[in-house]
């Protein structure tokens, strides 16, 4: 568990340290982030909107926030900048339009296989077994995304958000 934790701990800060301090432009394109994930290859370091349901923030430093679309099934992380100083608590549960520039993390096929072999030495402690399934579940979808598409790495796309407006 602690590895697991530890690995979250250091993909967010890589992607925390990611800033971009571009200017948001006064007409960025709108997507729910249903659709936005459709077309992210193709907006990457672009400066968009996106429509999502905050579920959760980063009650340390307020710094990330993470959304869904009306589907539920993607978690987005965005990081607070621009005129985004921090992500409040009191915004869980709020619908959000973000403004900011849409990234893209790549996971490399090495760095997949090391998460895959920590996750299996942790399957057999005692109370991990659920835990462990559910991430060897995530590997393998990560697996068959790079086999579909041709890659030799996973991406994950966030956003450095600049700033946002409560639609609720």
């Amino acid at each position: 568990m602690k590895r697991l934790f530890l690995f979250s701990v250091v993909l967010f800060a890589l992607l925390s340290c990611s800033g971009n301090n571009k200017q948001v432009e006064a007409s960025a394109p709108t997507f729910e982030l249903d659709k936005l994930l459709a077309v992210a290859d193709r907006n990457v370091d672009s400066t968009l909107t996106v429509v999502g349901y905050v579920t959760h923030t980063c009650m340390h430093s307020g710094k990330k926030c993470f959304i869904v679309g009306e589907s539920q099934k993607v978690s987005f992380q965005v990081m607070a900048n621009g005129e985004i100083e921090t992500f409040s608590a009191d915004l869980v549960g709020s619908k959000l339009a973000i403004t900011g520039v849409l990234k893209e993390y790549q996971m490399s096929e090495e760095y997949i296989d090391e998460m895959e072999t920590e996750v299996k030495e942790l399957e057999n402690e005692e109370g991990m077994a659920e835990t462990c399934a559910a991430e060897l579940s995530n590997i393998s979808e990560m697996r068959q995304w790079m086999k579909d598409n041709g890659k030799d790495y996973y991406v994950m796309y966030y956003m450095d958000g600049q700033k946002y407006d409560v639609l609720n």
